[in-house]
């Protein structure tokens, strides 16, 4: 390489640098708004999750504060008294107060609790059924056969995480309204599910053989309880 070329070459080099350096001065405050706004997100995060457990603990310990009363009562008050941080604590928090409610024969109070969760939108459908079929059962003296039967159906749907406890109740009714043959085919559908589990494949088989029927075994999951 000649001198000439090499003190363009130096030259040409030099205005790069002129150049980049300009452009970091004009244009180096997004790079700084850019590393302030990593920092800042994970600071945020750090102080959001914090908040988070905190929430959790305090509501634990809240909790379990309310249910260290001896009296059924007094615990349930306890438990209404706790402010939920969302939705979803709310609906545990019902579903807790709902069952102090029943020990203390508060059925009414209990019934309501329940109802607020199976209605509420906002929560996981898990919370929702639950309450659901909480509340059914609570009212199988009071509530209409009907009213009943068409809550369960909902209940026993393809996929629903309570569906042969709803079916098992479905049959219930049909014994309480003397419908034998329909209870011996809904606890024989619930004894040849592939996801019964032993106690309720157990109260199937006593049932069914109770109202004269004869257990169909042929396409029950076995039972390996005892394996």
């Amino acid at each position: 390489m000649s001198n000439t070329d090499g003190f363009v070459q130096e030259v040409t080099d030099e205005l790069r640098r002129d150049q980049m350096v300009a452009k970091l001065k004009r244009y180096g405050w997004i790079g700084v708004v850019a590393v302030l706004a990593i920092v800042g997100g994970a600071a945020f995060s750090e102080y959001r999750d914090a908040q988070q457990r905190a929430q959790a603990e305090g509501l634990g310990d809240a909790v379990l504060a309310a249910l260290d009363a001896t009296d059924a009562t007094a615990r349930a008050a306890a438990l209404t008294g706790i402010e939920p941080p969302a939705p979803q604590a709310g609906a545990v928090l019902s579903l807790l107060t709902a069952s102090e409610q029943v020990l203390a024969w508060d059925l009414a109070g209990a019934i309501a609790n329940l109802d607020a969760v199976a209605l509420n939108a906002e929560i996981p459908q898990m919370y929702r059924q639950i309450a659901q079929f909480k509340a059914l059962t609570l009212q199988a003296d009071t509530l209409d056969a009907a009213t009943r039967k068409q809550g369960f159906e909902a209940l026993s749907g393809a996929g629903g995480a309570l569906r042969l406890l709803a079916q098992e109740q479905l049959a219930l009714i049909a014994i309480q309204e003397g419908d034998t043959a329909t209870a011996i085919e809904t606890y024989q559908a619930v004894l040849n599910d592939a996801q019964v589990t032993p106690d309720l494949q157990q109260r199937a088989l006593q049932v069914i053989v109770a109202l004269g029927g004869e257990p169909d075994l042929t396409g029950a999951p076995a039972d390996d309880s005892n394996g």
